[in-house]
């Protein structure tokens, strides 16, 4: 009998990045649960995804702070050996206009946006003879919002890498990306305002997670797609508009 596949989904223990785990779990994946700080919700996380009749690990590293990302994967690969899928999806977000963003700010964006996926696509690649992987973008990739500068220059930077990687390390991986749009907005965001955000939405309305499960599923199960980035976001990455926090009110 053929063991099953492993993920390891990066920020896996809150928000989307647990729905991911979840859905991959959901698909018969075992599952590795990467966290920061947030090793209470990945425990919780953690059980939730047992529950599915599939083994589930987790795993902690601050990727701000990591130069070498290898060990980290070596590490997962220890837990699941099986392990050919990486969901890169751990993030930080910062508002600062490019005037305004401290070299700290810079470097905190670019270290959890673009820094840890870049390395952790070469140990992912150099350690797993044949895989699959996702990065999980940012509809705003789609705009120049200068209010979010160094963020979003990471993930634009991330969109870019997932086409590059795709070319270099096919045909043994594909790799591509996946670009949510107005979905689970952060908790300070008021009902008011995402109703002002769904104004510029071509579907005029919130989009819901199992928008993003599915759409991860429909990578996972096309077999002739790499170097794409899947937006999933009602159309307003198309819609030239561009509401953003940063000039809510204005």
């Amino acid at each position: 009998m053929a063991s099953r596949q492993a993920a390891l989904i990066t920020g896996g223990a809150i928000r989307l990045g647990k729905a991911f785990a979840i859905k991959l779990a959901e698909l018969g994946y075992d599952i590795i649960i990467h966290y920061n700080s947030s090793k209470e919700a990945a425990i919780k996380t953690q059980k939730e995804i047992e529950a599915f009749g599939v083994k589930c690990q987790i795993l902690q590293c601050d990727f701000s702070e990591t130069s070498n990302l290898e060990p980290f994967i070596s590490e997962a690969i220890s837990k699941v050996p099986n392990l050919s899928l990486l969901v890169n999806n751990a993030s930080s977000y910062i508002q600062a206009t490019i005037a305004n963003t401290s070299l700290d700010a810079f470097d905190h964006s670019f270290n959890s946006n673009f820094k840890a996926p870049f390395f952790l696509t070469q140990a992912f690649t150099k350690l797993i003879k044949k895989g699959e992987i996702i990065n999980i973008i940012d509809n705003k990739i789609h705009f120049n919002q200068y209010e979010y500068s160094a963020y979003l220059l990471a993930k634009k930077a991330l969109a870019e890498l997932t086409k590059m990687a795709a070319l270099e390390f096919a045909p043994n991986f594909k790799i591509n990306g996946l670009a949510p749009g107005v979905v689970l907005p952060l908790s300070d965001r008021s009902q008011e305002y995402i109703e002002w955000r769904v104004e510029s939405i071509p579907l005029k309305k919130q989009g819901e997670v199992s928008a993003l499960t599915r759409g991860l599923a429909s990578i996972l199960a096309n077999e002739f797609m790499t170097g794409q980035i899947l937006t999933i976001d009602g159309g307003e990455g198309i819609s030239n508009a561009g509401k953003n926090a940063a000039n809510y009110l204005d």
